[in-house]
Formats: structure tokens, C-alpha cells, sequence
């Protein structure tokens, strides 16, 4: 980032920064008087400008390569109270296009030196960092904020959080109440490629709305990781799949971790012991690491002009004298430059924002696996690890719980049976809880004949 030319003004009894004459002069153009583009019902004033300066409370989820450039554009746009939300350390790959990080800062939270490098550049910035993950936050937190915005590079993540806004909604005899909506800001990349995307839960398509629009992920056969490796990805993800849960190195019940260094190494020598077996060259640390994480090559420039799409939705709907985008849009420079924006429409019956539970089409004679397969392999659907309950004579029942190694021993079993020997009845609702949203999903079995 180059020196900029303006002053830093400090107020001397307080330490406070404090704006310059003419600060804000780019920002008053589009607020203080009408133009072309201006929303109709929107009348320019000092109003708008004093809301973003004082008020406007943004949280940025992410604080990589998206996070980075939409926490320096909101900075310069006028917002001076942004909170921003990484569980990630700095890893020295990042340091070519996450630019508020240098060498020095190799093994500290992206969120903390994020915050500390805006605040340093930007006078009267707030920004207040978290290194968590977005789930140990809970509902009050995600409450305070005008609008949210993300730059993630996963798509639970993406989920969750969605799950997370429409979980605050209120409706009062079946209506929205207008005021419980926090506008979400979506933006994505990968590689040359990238959108962005304005969602108001409750009102316009949600992130499960459209979950086909994201790109599958790739998975290997297993006859092929297991009995004829190729690739030096094989190898990865025969250690991944088949290895780590056989030989538990850092003990029961420890999940392999992408972002712990140790668990990486592990499964790099591995691999590498694998690929020997086979004449196999090509296994790097990276390369390890990128496998375990489901890591996309990231482009700068990419990563730029999605911020900035992103950057600028926030500055209409905060200050809400232009319409914002309608709902979705996508950008590609592969060859050449393209963007298209189109309107994702809202689904009668998703999951995540309907009202009502959508319905799980089975007979009587199907297993419960099937019931599982579909909810983790639907396109509609795409659960992780969905562990399934209901209840029977007013009692909570688990028919499946995969996340804890006693309870999903114990109800193993069920999966063979049929849903009528489970017990089950038609028209009976199955409660489902999953990583990919904080909310218990609703559905009803409906038999088939």
C-alpha cells in the first residue's frame, strides 16, 4: 500500500484521530446531491454520510484474500466501526496477495494483524479483530451488526452463516418483521474467476437457494486411492480417507486438522512413503496441504475486483441512495473480461429459509442409509455429517448421530433397518443437525407406495 498524502490529525487531549477539512469530499459527491442512478425514494443530506462515519456497525467474516481488500476499501469508504472474525494464522503462502501482511507476521492471527494495519493506516478506523471460528460466536453477537459481509473460501462456512442470519429473523403472525433483517454480502473466488452476491434472508434467494451454483467438489474414486494410485493426490487422500483413521497418530478421536502444521507433516511423509511405493513423484508439503484443506489457487486481481464489488454493495445498502444489486453476479478473466448479473430466485421449499418442513419422499421398505445418502449427496441438499433424530411417544429418539464415536456405534445398527422398523410413520417429522448450518432442519417423511 503506498504512503498516502494526507495528514494524520491527532487530537491532543485524547489521542483521537480526527477528519481533515475536504476528507470526505469523494463520499459527499454521492450522498449530497441527486443524480442519475440514485435511488428514487432516496434524498440526498448530510444524513447518510454521518450514519456511516458514526453508526454503521459492518462485521467482515474472513481475512484473507478477499478479507484483506474489503477491509482496506470499507476503511477508505467511510466505515469506521468494522469487527472482523478469522480462525486462520498467517502462513508465508499468503503473503503474495494478502497484502496487510508481511514476513513478520508469518504465525499471528490474520484477523489481529488485519485490524492492527488498518488502524495504524486509516485515522478515526475501528476495526476489532476475533480469532475464532464464526460458530463460537452466537446469536447476540451477530445481532449488533448493520451488515455482514464475507470473503470465505468455504462453502459450510458460507452455510452456516446463512443459517445463522435467518435463525434471527422475526416474524409476527407469519409476517418478516423488516427490522430483524441483517443484509449478507457474499463474495467468492476462484482462480480467474469469482462473484458477488447481495442476500436478504428472508426476502431474496439464500446461499441454500442456489447451493448448485457452487462448484462440486472433486473426490476420487476409492478403488483408485486405494489399489491404483495415479496422481500424487491419490497418495494424498489414501493417507487422508484410509490411513489417518486407521493409525490415529495424535491419538483417538483427533480429526485430522488442515490448519495444524504437525497433522500436515504427517500426512506429507506419508504420502511420500505411498507415492515411493508406486514411482509416484510430485508429492509436495503444499501440495499436501492444499489436498487437506480443499485449497483453490487464488489470483490477486481476482480477488480485488470481487472486494470491491463487494465493498461498494455495502456503501448502498448503508447508505441507501442506490439500488443494490439484484442478486448475483459473476465475473470471469480467464480471456478477456466478462461479468453478468442475473436474479437468483428464492426457493418455495429450502430447507434453510421456508417456513415449512420440506418433505423426505421414501417407502416404508427404505433404509435409513438411504435417508443419510440423500441428505449428504442431494444437490439440494449437501449435508456433511447429518445426524438424524425424532420423537416418539413425546420422546427425543437418535436414530443416527456420526460426529460422537460412542453414540454413532451405538446407532450404527440403524442404518440397515428399514424406516418401518424403526418405527416410523408417515407424515413424521426428522429432525437434522449438521456443521453446514446452526439450526436443527426440519422434515417430513412421506411414505411412498
Amino acid at each position: 500500500m503506498a504512503e498516502t498524502d494526507e495528514p494524520m490529525l491527532v487530537d491532543g487531549d485524547n489521542g483521537s484521530t480526527s477528519d481533515w477539512d475536504d476528507r470526505w469530499n469523494h463520499l459527499k459527491k454521492f450522498l449530497e446531491r441527486s443524480g442519475p442512478f440514485m435511488h428514487p425514494d432516496f434524498e440526498p443530506s448530510t444524513e447518510s454520510l454521518q450514519f456511516m462515519l458514526e453508526t454503521c456497525k459492518i462485521l467482515v467474516i474472513g481475512a484473507g484474500g478477499l478479507g484483506c481488500e474489503l477491509l482496506k476499501n470499507l476503511a477508505l469508504s467511510g466505515f469506521r466501526n468494522i469487527h472482523v472474525v478469522d480462525m486462520d494464522t498467517i502462513d508465508v503462502s499468503n503473503l503474495n496477495r494478502q497484502f496487510l501482511f508481511r514476513a513478520k507476521d508469518v504465525g499471528r492471527p490474520k484477523a489481529d494483524v488485519a485490524a492492527d494495519f488498518i488502524n495504524s493506516r486509516v485515522p478515526g478506523c475501528c476495526v476489532i479483530p476475533y480469532f475464532k471460528k464464526i460458530q463460537d460466536l452466537d446469536e447476540t453477537f451477530y445481532r449488533q451488526f448493520h451488515i455482514i459481509v464475507c470473503g470465505l473460501d468455504s462453502i459450510v462456512a458460507r452455510r452456516w452463516m446463512n443459517g445463522m442470519l435467518l435463525s434471527l429473523l422475526v416474524y409476527e403472525d407469519g409476517v418478516l418483521d423488516p427490522s430483524s433483517i441483517i443484509p449478507l454480502i457474499d463474495g467468492g473466488t476462484e482462480g480467474f474467476k469469482g462473484n458477488a452476491r447481495v442476500i436478504f434472508p428472508g426476502m431474496t434467494a439464500c446461499i441454500d437457494c442456489t447451493l448448485e451454483l457452487y462448484p462440486p467438489q472433486i473426490n476420487f474414486p476409492m478403488c483408485t486411492i486405494a489399489s491404483m494410485p495415479r496422481l500424487p493426490e491419490h497418495c494424498i487422500e489414501y493417507v487422508r480417507i484410509l490411513l489417518w483413521p486407521k493409525e490415529m497418530p495424535f491419538g483417538d478421536d483427533v480429526s485430522l486438522d488442515g490448519d495444524d502444521p504437525e497433522h500436515i507433516q504427517w500426512v506429507y511423509q506419508k504420502s511420500l512413503e505411498r507415492a515411493a511405493e508406486f514411482s509416484i513423484t510430485g508429492v509436495t508439503y503444499r501440495l499436501t496441504q492444499g489436498v487437506v484443506k480443499r485449497i483453490i489457487p487464488a489470483v490477486a486481481s481476482t480477488n480485488a475486483a470481487i472486494a470491491a464489488a463487494c465493498a461498494t454493495e455495502v456503501f448502498k445498502i448503508a447508505s441507501s441512495a442506490y439500488l443494490p444489486l439484484n442478486n448475483y453476479m459473476v465475473f470471469n478473466d480467464v480471456d478477456g473480461l466478462y461479468t453478468y448479473t442475473f436474479e437468483a430466485e428464492r426457493k418455495e421449499n429450502c430447507s434453510a429459509c421456508s417456513q415449512v418442513p420440506s418433505d423426505l419422499h421414501f417407502s416404508p421398505s427404505s433404509k435409513l442409509q438411504e435417508v443419510l445418502d440423500y441428505l449428504t449427496e442431494s444437490t439440494s441438499l449437501q449435508m456433511k455429517s447429518p445426524a438424524i433424530t425424532t420423537t416418539m411417544d413425546g420422546k427425543n429418539k437418535t436414530l443416527y448421530l456420526q460426529s460422537v464415536a460412542s453414540i454413532e456405534q451405538r446407532t450404527r445398527p440403524n442404518l440397515a433397518k428399514t424406516l418401518k422398523e424403526l418405527g416410523l410413520a408417515d407424515g413424521q417429522e426428522l429432525a437434522v443437525a449438521d456443521v453446514t448450518t446452526p439450526q436443527t432442519v426440519l422434515f417430513k417423511l412421506c411414505f411412498t407406495s
